[in-house]
């Protein structure tokens, strides 16, 4: 029997984020400290720690920052060269994370501020892709899907959506997932306050 761990990458936003735990500048929502909105104080009642030991994980980087967006669109306009999930990806490439780090399984969690940010929706797009219209939310998702199978074509990919997300934003991710042959996973009834997973909510996003 192989009880070598796999090598996990996860690629979100706030509902991933813990202080200490993501890469040193990045936003991060949960912490120790807390906020008045969660109650979620310790790194073990996120919804991706306990997977760690279940699932036989290693994780290898938690590239999530809170707020980011997949796309170009954020809440303060242009983040195309900030925190997008486009942008910090391609940095990883550039800077040869992946030529040191070998990734069996990667957890995306995004969408959901490109959503409540109201970036444009956009179609889905599976060619001739411009950098204009990665500032529209399908398009945006189409690109960043291809560009990780490109680079990580043995990786199991798992893209997590958002429960409460536009319907025009849920299924056209959820049709580019079948398109580009990754797993999606669509989030429902979750515990949240201010728009975030409380401790319930994380258990049931683990659990989903």
């Amino acid at each position: 029997m192989n009880t070598a761990h796999k090598n996990l990458l996860i690629i979100g936003d706030s509902y991933s984020t813990f202080k200490d735990y993501i890469p040193e500048g990045y936003k991060f929502w949960y912490s120790p400290e807390g906020r008045p909105q969660t109650d979620v104080r310790r790194v073990e009642e996120t919804w991706w720690y306990p997977l760690l030991e279940e699932m036989n994980l290693q994780l290898v980087r938690n590239d999530s920052w809170s707020g980011s967006t997949i796309g170009y669109t954020g809440y303060n306009g242009d983040c195309s060269h900030n925190n997008s999930f486009i942008y910090r990806f391609e940095k990883m490439l550039d800077e040869g994370f992946f030529k040191e780090n070998t990734i069996d399984t990667v957890f995306i969690f995004g969408a959901t501020n490109d959503n409540w940010a109201d970036a444009p929706i956009g179609n889905t797009k599976y060619r001739d892709i411009k950098e204009k219209d990665l500032y529209s939310v399908l398009p945006a998702v189409c690109y960043f899907i291809e560009n990780l199978k490109r680079n990580l074509p043995t990786a199991r990919i798992v893209f997590i959506i958002n429960s409460e997300l536009k319907y025009e934003v849920v299924t056209g991710i959820k049709r580019a997932c079948k398109h580009y042959g990754i797993e999606s996973i669509l989030l429902s009834k979750i515990d949240k306050k201010s728009g975030h997973p409380t401790k319930k909510g994380m258990a049931q996003i683990k659990k989903q």
